[in-house]
């Protein structure tokens, strides 16, 4: 069984997304990596795009309901941003940091799950602007929200902090299996039963 409790496969990639979508002047974009580290790193859009690529297919969970199979990406793995850095082993969590100060936050075990990566591509394209270009953080096995679109930097942290969902009563790990969508359910109003 490859599609969560609540959810129904779509072929469709909704855009869902609150507030503008960016239009970024690459030549000032930068990644950042820092937090609980030796000594923070910043990446302009050359040298992130010089790192070591991977390719994984998974599948897409969004907490609204739909579910999107086989899903190829191709991007930089999350353990070679972590392997830049020396990590304090006191860090649990990370902080995704993105666009207008948005925020995903997750446990450092799921950050580096192998198959999570910083996506430049879905399905042999560029991302496209409405889905997170320049890059967009995937974690398959947590509700789509996690996978941050217009990512700019990831803070390791010793505690786990409310994202910009989690602090609009989104559920702090948010498995799909688990049906981890909201803290309140009037919360799920926002979200028609079909997108």
């Amino acid at each position: 069984m490859r599609i969560p409790p609540g959810q129904k496969a779509t072929k469709k990639f909704p855009i869902l997304h609150d507030g503008e979508v960016p239009n970024y002047d690459l030549t000032k974009w930068t990644f950042r990596v820092y937090g609980m580290v030796e000594e923070e790193k910043v990446l302009d859009y050359e040298e992130f795009m010089a790192l070591p690529r991977v390719r994984i297919v998974s599948d897409i969970h969004c907490v609204t309901k739909w579910t999107r199979l086989d899903n190829q990406w191709e991007g930089v793995s999350s353990r070679v941003i972590k392997d830049i850095v020396r990590v304090d082993d006191g860090a649990k969590f990370v902080m995704i940091h993105g666009f207008a100060g948005f925020t995903a936050n997750l446990s450092l075990e799921d950050f580096l799950a192998d198959d999570v990566l910083f996506a430049i591509k879905h399905n042999g394209k560029e991302l496209t602007p409405e889905h997170g270009y320049p890059l967009r953080l995937v974690v398959p096995r947590l509700y789509f929200w996690k996978s941050a679109k217009w990512a700019e930097g990831v803070e390791f942290t010793r505690e786990d902090k409310p994202g910009y969902w989690e602090q609009r009563d989104y559920h702090m790990r948010g498995d799909p299996w688990k049906e981890e969508r909201f803290g309140d359910s009037k919360f799920q109003r926002l979200y028609p039963e079909d997108t």
